[in-house]
């Protein structure tokens, strides 16, 4: 009996092992619905750099990453960078204009079902991991960075953030494709 236990927590051990998200990976197409009803699709953004906050509305530490996003979104954003918050706790439709009222966020937040923001990040169901929940996709709609899903407090300091937003906000939006030669 004792043996099968501990072969049962080796497995479980060895399955959750493999749960890091792999990066960098092209991010697949994500949407979510924005408090008027109007469904906003990632891939809209490509050639932007985007810092997706993945958030609950009833958490502290998401309020104050969406303050944060609002600032670099001033500073950044002429220069092509687009914060995007989705709230996916339960009742999130609801709570989500205080949420944004209260954070003072100036950056397009809004919400989705928790199964489809667990796909994107690649957490399994079971998984336990804290909110906000951050990834940073470049201009070519590559996930560059994501946070662990048990957070990672350097990746939560605005020092952290804006080191990785100007390098990515350094490379080119795509690789221009040369014409081939015509013949003649």
């Amino acid at each position: 009996m004792r043996r099968v236990v501990l072969v049962s927590i080796a497995l479980l051990a060895l399955a959750l092992a493999g749960v890091a998200a792999d990066v960098p990976r092209r991010a697949p197409e994500f949407a979510f619905q924005l408090p008027g009803g109007q469904q906003v699709l990632l891939s809209e953004y490509r050639g932007k750099v985007v810092l997706l906050e993945l958030l609950y509305t009833t958490c502290p530490h998401c309020q104050v990453s969406a303050q944060t996003l609002s600032r670099l979104s001033t500073e950044y954003g002429p220069r092509g960078f687009q914060p995007l918050g989705v709230a996916f706790n339960d009742m999130a439709s609801l709570l989500l204009p205080d949420f944004i009222k209260q954070a003072q966020a100036d950056f397009p937040i809004g919400y989705s079902p928790r199964d489809p923001v667990l796909t994107f990040l690649q957490h399994p169901v079971i998984l336990r991991f804290v909110v906000p929940q951050m990834v940073l996709v470049d201009r070519k709609g590559m996930i560059r960075s994501q946070t662990t899903a048990e957070g990672g407090e350097a990746f939560y300091e605005e020092k952290t953030l804006r080191e990785k937003i100007e390098a990515l906000l350094k490379e080119p939006a795509a690789a221009s494709k040369k014409a081939a030669p015509r013949k003649k």
